[in-house]
């Protein structure tokens, strides 16, 4: 798995689990990015509200898919709505090294150790200690990382892998299907099965 440098880019962006499945439904019928992205630009295919956010989606959503070796697409196909949400949230850490950082340094450790509750405390434990190790993020302004938190809350709950809890959100520790499982670990990915998993 590539490390990319680290951004902040998740603080406008969702984890659109139905635009990364429609996408790779298309790419599954045969399609190309570049053949979808057209479709897009006439269909508006995400249903979003402006031809702008629309765009933000398809761009985000193809890079996503991009970061992943193509293989993923047959077993996506084939998988319950528990697996296909969990190679989309595999693919969102593949992008965004930071975000992937958090889920490995904070919620596997969590799971580890066998604390099952992960609180706002630990993301800002997080960030202050990814300040100190990179300039980028200590460039970051206290509202750029709280934004930064919510948006990594919602993507794992909406991946499944949180609850919604108020002050405390528990962990909701994912039981991965083999295929993924073998998947993973012959795509040099074992680290998203670490992180996953909560697996020294």
């Amino acid at each position: 798995m590539d490390r990319k440098e680290y951004s902040a880019s998740a603080v406008k962006l969702s984890f659109w689990f139905m635009e990364f499945r429609k996408v790779v439904s298309l790419l599954a019928a045969g399609k190309t990015l570049e053949e979808i992205k057209e479709i897009n630009k006439k269909e508006n295919i995400f249903g979003a509200p402006t031809i702008l956010r629309s765009e933000q989606i398809f761009n985000t959503v193809s890079g996503r898919i991009k970061a992943m070796d193509k293989s993923f697409i047959e077993i996506f196909q084939n998988s319950d709505v528990t697996t296909q949400k969990l190679f989309a949230l595999i693919a969102t850490l593949s992008l965004d090294t930071l975000f992937f950082d958090f889920v490995y340094e904070v919620i596997r450790e969590k799971m580890i150790i066998g604390s099952n509750t992960f609180a706002d405390s630990d993301i800002r434990i997080f960030f202050k200690d990814k300040q100190l190790q990179s300039d980028k993020v200590a460039k970051l302004t206290d509202a750029t990382l709280r934004r930064l938190g919510g948006s990594y809350k919602t993507m794992l709950f909406e991946a499944g892998l949180t609850d919604k809890g108020k002050t405390e959100r528990k962990i909701l520790k994912p039981i991965l299907d083999p295929i993924m499982e073998r998947w993973l670990k012959d795509h040099n990915m074992e680290a998203c099965f670490k992180a996953l998993t909560g697996v020294r």
